[in-house]
């Protein structure tokens, strides 16, 4: 019988963390970190964060762990609870495709309450949370089905992010912990179990959806230390009869995807950055309006708009179409393909859009809702041949005058074939760390992150990473 999974994985984690990743791989790591950073310290305010932190800091406990952007320590996985909400609050962390999955979101702040409790190195923080997210991916890859062209969590209506990021943060909690390719491999097993996530909220409603990478990197946490205690976890967690892909994707699985070259082959090297602060099937027609608005159209002259989208991705971002076009609050704005085109062709600040576009008195203004009025959305089979690999889409708009404007996107900012600059990357950071941080603050977080492999202590970097004034 071939080796399980679990332990290919496990054995590739350990044996990784002992080899250091080579120099794209960290590249790409310390940009997932000073990502996930910057759009957690934005989220400080957000209500569903301020829920949960009140409701952590309420149980106490050992206080081992900073949460993001504040001097507050609680047990690490509690931190992690709360950063994770953070870092997935505002729906600008990364994606992966076509796993379509956020992994740096739960892996990160796991990783970083564990390496404070344990006052863990920056090199191997860094090696931690790359191999963290490479297996939060692979999972993801391993249930993308090619006939669907979709994946299986995502067409079950399960939240892959929350189930494989629970996985990706056990075995980057357990690295730091020390632990051997047999306490991975049952950190693994015991993970497996801690995973859920629906994704019900991103059509109709809700805020609990937020929460679901700080459930998974908690639960990461919780597992990695259960293992280290003695727990097991079973061999066959993964592939077994009763194991993870049965229960989540019907027992498909594809194993090449998982454990296929693992460790010269990096799924972290697909990694998209987002530059707007919205769901990522909405990008292509921001990216289209804004060209269409920087070419000279003026959102007065339209007089309908057509945006064709992979048909897959419309149940999330155009159905129901009323709620779409006429959004219940900003968040669930950032889930319209109608009203981020509105946003984009009235012109917002940052990359393109920003934050202040999506929030709730942005929803009510009249403008941005009569234009996403004229927005029709419809299945483009251009677009569909193309996802979920690439997340396209085409925008078509006519004018009062007659005239018709075509802005087709292949490639939507942000990802390995049409990347932010290092500039952007940086000003995507500062534009949300230094309302609260100030520049000053930003570049010390900025400078801390460039610096992360050659740290020897994680408390050196405290200062840092928890910097946000507290009383924010």
């Amino acid at each position: 019988m071939s080796e399980s999974p679990t332990r290919q994985l496990a054995d590739f984690a350990a044996g990784q963390f002992r080899s250091r990743p080579d120099p794209a791989v960290a590249a790409a790591t310390r940009q997932s970190i000073l990502d996930i950073l910057g759009v957690s310290i934005a989220a400080v305010t957000e209500p569903a964060v301020r829920i949960v932190a009140n409701t952590i800091m309420g149980r106490g406990g050992t206080p081992e762990s900073s949460v993001i952007g504040t001097s507050v320590k609680v047990p690490a996985a509690a931190a992690a609870l709360v950063s994770g909400t953070m870092a997935h609050a505002l729906d600008f962390d990364d994606t992966h495709l076509p796993s379509v999955l956020h992994p740096s979101a739960a892996v990160v702040p796991a990783a970083l309450a564990v390496a404070e409790a344990a006052d863990s190195p920056g090199a191997d923080i860094e090696s931690a949370i790359a191999i963290g997210i490479e297996v939060t991916c692979r999972l993801g890859m391993a249930a993308y089905d090619p006939e669907l062209r979709n994946s299986v969590f995502f067409e079950r209506g399960l939240h892959a992010t929350s189930i494989c990021g629970t996985i990706g943060s056990a075995v980057a909690a357990a690295l730091l912990h020390g632990a051997d390719s047999e306490t991975v491999s049952n950190a693994i097993g015991i993970a497996a179990s801690m995973g859920s996530g629906l994704i019900e909220a991103n059509r109709t409603g809700g805020t609990v959806k937020r929460v679901h990478c700080g459930w998974a990197a908690h639960s990461g946490i919780t597992a990695a230390q259960l293992a280290a205690a003695g727990l097991t976890g079973p061999p066959t967690v993964l592939e077994g009869r009763f194991g993870f892909f049965e229960a989540f994707t019907g027992g498909f699985y594809d194993r090449p995807s998982l454990v296929g070259d693992l460790g010269d082959r990096w799924e972290l090297l697909r990694l998209f950055t987002k530059p707007y602060p919205t769901n990522h099937f909405t990008h292509a027609g921001i990216d289209a309006a804004i060209e269409l608005r920087q070419n000279g159209l003026r959102p007065d002259s339209i007089r309908a708009i057509e945006l064709g989208l992979p048909a897959p991705v419309l149940r999330t971002i155009a159905e129901p179409i009323e709620g779409k076009a006429a959004p219940e609050s900003g968040y669930h704005a950032k889930f319209s393909g109608p009203f981020t085109v509105a946003a984009a062709l009235l012109g917002g600040g940052g990359l393109g859009v920003s934050a202040g576009d999506f929030n709730d008195d942005a929803v009510r203004d009249p403008k941005r809702l009569a234009l996403a009025a004229l927005v029709h959305c419809y299945a483009d089979e251009q677009a569909t041949n193309g996802f979920p690999h690439q997340l396209p889409g085409v925008l078509i708009v006519e004018t009062k005058g007659g005239t018709r404007l075509e802005h087709r996107v292949t490639h939507t900012r942000g990802g390995p074939e049409n990347p932010l600059t290092a500039d952007e990357v940086e000003l995507k950071f500062r534009l949300n760390a230094e309302p609260h941080l100030g520049s000053a603050g930003a570049s010390q977080v900025l400078d801390a992150v460039t610096g992360l492999p050659d740290t020897s202590s994680f408390l050196a970097l405290v200062p840092a990473f928890n910097s946000l004034n507290e009383e924010e």
